[in-house]
């Protein structure tokens, strides 16, 4: 059944309640990153184990997310959105109540898992009650709160635990959540979505949560295990290599798949698919990567280097609803070749990075690639949901942001492990020049000396100065790398085939 778009402060209402739920799932995956030192210390763990609190909720949510099309199908979009939300809200509750750090996983499993469907359903949601016309500014005003959300993530964490109990962290999602659920089930209980009842693809979904969790678990200890040199990760590695492609087969063969692979086939969902996962992989690299090196080399506390980065979510505040209003004048291919040059321009700018740059030439590449942000997410995710029927928005929407996030933790992984082997490469090319024999050196000493250090201290401070100008010179090749990958992805775009506007935008969702 088609439901008339709504308007007013119906409209205003739900758009708020949605964007506020979106907000605040997204800012659970970065608010307590900053925080980590402050749980683990509480609850008497050491801080690599405190890193199962992000681990825990990025798995579980990773695996519940390609459920989704399935689970809106069994009991409706608008009733599995308000289920999801309340049960986020009671899981919260039980995180910030948490008084053991085997409590506090085991409850971030369980928020992880029920907020799995609350970005794709927020999504296909949002556009059922805007007309047709203004599809692009649903999407714009959706985007920017996944855009701002991770920005004000740190800062928030930072605060929280610095000031309050860390408890508070989960426990400001209470009141935004309830009333989040009470407004969309209020306005929306009446343009609830026709069931289809099918029965489970029970091998697809162990395979899902099988590959996925060893893939998810591979990408966060791998570090820490230095990688395919431990037992434990080529495990990890075979296992989801092994699940993930018996999954693909399994899943093209079966009558009522798990994950809709047949989407694949539409051109526009690939090519807005795979350059949405990737440009967002290089973002939240980056996102993760530039807090950590203002914080470990350039001593900038964890509130400041959260200030740095937020600056790029106030032009997209702007221009999100001028760009979302404007959007069905305009060709997406164009609004994403704008982004990736913007970003592809700031990465660039950050590769000339030093150890004496003030707190402006930090903020500056990150305002400036607030352009390239607006652009992002609005024109990809309506060039993904181009050409598809109505009832395939809801799958087409939890594989493409299934996809997405898998991306991000992939990109915050390669990321850090790239710039420490950068960082070592340099420390080690940089300590070969440090000699008695070298002139550099000579007159480096002589300086040092006339300060009144002395040879221990002379040593220590220049492997103090080593290490940061490695580090440095890793974070710059990093960026240097992002840019370009950036140039290359504005060729994959233009496969993507007009119109950008068909059936499926124009009656998605709670139709």
């Amino acid at each position: 059944m088609n439901h008339p778009p709504l308007s007013g402060s119906r409209l205003v209402w739900i758009t708020l309640a949605l964007s506020m739920s979106v907000f605040m799932q997204v800012l659970d995956t970065t608010i307590a990153n900053v925080a980590l030192p402050t749980i683990s210390g509480n609850l008497g763990a050491a801080t690599s184990q405190g890193t199962w609190v992000i681990t825990s909720f990025g798995v579980a949510n990773a695996i519940a997310v390609p459920l989704t099309g399935w689970l809106a199908k069994q009991v409706g979009e608008v009733k599995l959105f308000t289920i999801s939300t309340l049960l986020f809200v009671l899981t919260s509750w039980m995180c910030g109540m948490a008084n053991s750090l085997e409590m506090l996983i085991l409850f971030r499993v369980l928020q992880g898992a029920v907020a799995g469907p609350m970005i794709p359903l927020s999504q296909s949601l949002l556009m059922a009650c805007y007309p047709p016309a203004k599809k692009g500014l649903a999407l714009a005003l959706w985007a920017m709160t996944v855009i701002v959300a991770p920005v004000f993530g740190p800062i928030l964490g930072g605060v929280i635990s610095d000031n309050w109990h860390w408890g508070w962290i989960f426990f400001i999602n209470v009141p935004v959540g309830m009333a989040a659920a009470f407004i969309s089930w209020k306005i929306l209980k009446e343009r609830e979505t026709g069931l289809v009842r099918q029965p489970i693809d029970k091998l697809g979904l162990a395979l899902l949560i099988v590959g996925v969790g060893a893939l998810q678990m591979m990408l966060d200890r791998g570090k820490e295990l230095d990688w395919f040199n431990s037992t434990e990760i080529v495990v990890l590695a075979i296992v989801s290599a092994v699940s993930l492609i018996y999954l693909v087969i399994w899943e093209l063969g079966e009558k009522h798949p798990i994950v809709d692979l047949t989407l694949f086939a539409k051109r526009n969902f690939t090519v807005g698919t795979v350059a949405i996962s990737l440009g967002f992989m290089l973002y939240f690299g980056a996102v993760v990567l530039l807090p950590l090196m203002l914080q470990t080399q350039m001593g900038y506390t964890a509130t400041w280097a959260g200030l740095a980065a937020a600056p790029i979510g106030i032009l997209p505040v702007f221009l999100s609803p001028i760009i979302g209003k404007n959007a069905h004048r305009l060709d997406m291919r164009w609004l994403v070749t704008i982004s990736f040059s913007v970003y592809a321009i700031c990465f660039f700018w950050r590769s000339t990075f030093n150890t004496e740059m003030n707190f402006a030439y930090v903020v500056w590449p990150q305002f400036i690639q607030g352009i390239g942000v607006a652009c992002f997410f609005m024109p990809l995710t309506t060039i993904t949901l181009s050409g598809l029927r109505p009832d395939q928005i809801a799958s087409a929407s939890s594989l493409s942001n299934f996809l997405r996030i898998l991306a991000g933790s992939i990109g915050t992984s390669i990321t850090t492990t790239l710039w420490d082997r950068r960082e070592a490469l340099h420390h080690a090319q940089l300590t070969q020049h440090v000699t008695l024999y070298d002139q550099a050196s000579q007159m480096w000493f002589r300086l040092l000396e006339t300060t009144g250090m002395s040879t221990s201290q002379q040593q220590a401070y220049t492997a103090l100065q080593i290490t940061r100008q490695g580090s440095l010179i890793g974070v710059n090749e990093v960026f240097w790398l992002f840019g370009i990958m950036f140039v290359a992805l504005i060729a994959l775009v233009w496969f993507a085939r007009p119109p950008f506007t068909s059936s499926g935008a124009a009656d998605s969702g709670a139709h």
